[in-house]
């Protein structure tokens, strides 16, 4: 039972950060009725899981939002909700009649989030986007990338993920948690151009102060001969980033690097140490690597695949990872001492739970079947 247990939330399917933000609640605890759109819905549910692991966790109600009484399905599941995410375009939530208005107006204490990439309003508010545009307006994308060289998408984790998904698990519980106490409910506008920003404060702050230069040239941007990843002999490659001074000795002592007289802050030696560190660490496998820096200071770790990663033995030992429905996947964090947070369900198909879920939620049986004649929910 996680820290959750109890909270209700109703999630309108997305795709994404706002299904990312609906497993993390659901992993700590809370009860997550996914609304999928009910033309997904198949005339026989699959017997093994859905493939998409975001939406573990969850039931799935299958709901036509275009019918009067899918709509006020939704709005009846409000009613006992302590919150509701969903990740529309502006504007669309209210056109299908479950905006916070109509919401709020059920239940004066839901917490309303929403999940875009420009947010609510502002010039860039009704475009399409994805997280590359996201993450580039607000100055992530542009500091991502080695010297000399085009910038690097950080594959999608900085905007859907870290400032968006993440960001907005984080306002729900904080909106759900000011409710207990004040009575109202609010919304929750979480745009992944602010939640990325908001992971790069400490280098805007470093920037301010003119202690940050252009992209790969800075200490933690590839530019430190010291903090990067290199090539083994096997073509696997390790990571260093031996910032501290004592882990710097350690360093180069442990891989045999001549740097004696070497200031390591002396940007003027950066070049012609990268080429004997990259020279060294060429010389061996990148398990011998292991053999040799497993255990130290050095701050080092093997890049690990995907598919290595789950097998690794500190993961293993701490169970990273769990298998929910035959896959392999990152487990339910952080860790809590007394409600530890679980995976209850792997991901289900949609309307797989439809009966099952609003009989929870306090419809009767003869008003599901009512609503299933009708089309409404499947």
């Amino acid at each position: 039972m996680g820290p959750l247990n109890g909270i209700r939330v109703v999630e309108i399917a997305g795709i994404g950060p706002g299904p990312f933000a609906a497993m993390m609640l659901a992993d700590l605890g809370a009860d997550v009725v996914r609304i999928d759109r009910a033309d997904r819905v198949r005339d026989e549910i699959p017997d093994t899981p859905h493939f998409d692991v975001l939406n573990r966790g969850r039931r799935s109600v299958g709901v036509d939002l275009k019918h009067p009484d899918g709509v006020e399905t939704v709005l009846k599941l409000v009613e006992s909700a302590d919150g509701l995410i969903e990740g529309f375009r502006p504007g669309v939530a209210e056109r299908l009649g479950i905006g916070p208005d109509e919401c709020l107006a059920r239940n004066p204490r839901l917490v309303y989030g929403r999940m875009t990439g420009w947010g609510q309003d502002g010039p860039y508010a009704s475009m399409a986007g994805h997280d590359i545009n996201y993450i580039a307006l607000s100055g992530v994308l542009g500091a991502i990338g080695r010297t000399g060289e085009a910038p690097v998408p950080p594959v999608n984790l900085a905007g859907d993920f870290g400032g968006g998904g993440m960001l907005l698990a984080l306002g729900m519980v904080a909106g759900m948690l000011e409710a207990r106490t004040s009575g109202q409910g609010q919304e929750v506008d979480a745009s992944m151009v602010e939640g990325s920003a908001l992971l790069i404060t400490m280098i805007y702050g470093m920037h301010g102060l003119g202690a940050w230069g252009p992209r790969g040239t800075n200490l933690l941007d590839t530019g430190a001969w010291f903090y990067d990843v290199y090539e083994c002999a096997d073509g696997e490659y390790i990571s260093l980033g031996s910032l501290e001074p004592q882990f710097f000795a350690e360093m180069v002592e442990k891989l045999g690097i001549d740097a004696d007289g070497i200031d390591q802050n002396d940007r003027s030696t950066w070049s012609e140490m990268r080429i004997r560190l990259t020279e060294a660490v060429k010389a061996k496998t990148r398990d011998e690597w292991c053999e040799i820096l497993d255990g130290s200071d050095v701050c080092f770790a093997p890049v690990l695949s995907l598919a290595e990663a789950p097998e690794h033995p500190h993961n293993a030992a701490r169970g990273t990872f769990v298998e929910v429905g035959g896959i392999p996947q990152p487990g339910p964090a952080p860790r809590f001492s007394r409600t530890p947070p679980q995976v209850v369900r792997p991901a289900p198909h949609p309307g797989e739970h439809t009966a099952e879920a609003l009989a929870d939620w306090g419809f009767d049986a003869a008003g599901v079947a009512a609503l299933q004649e009708s089309g409404a929910v499947k």
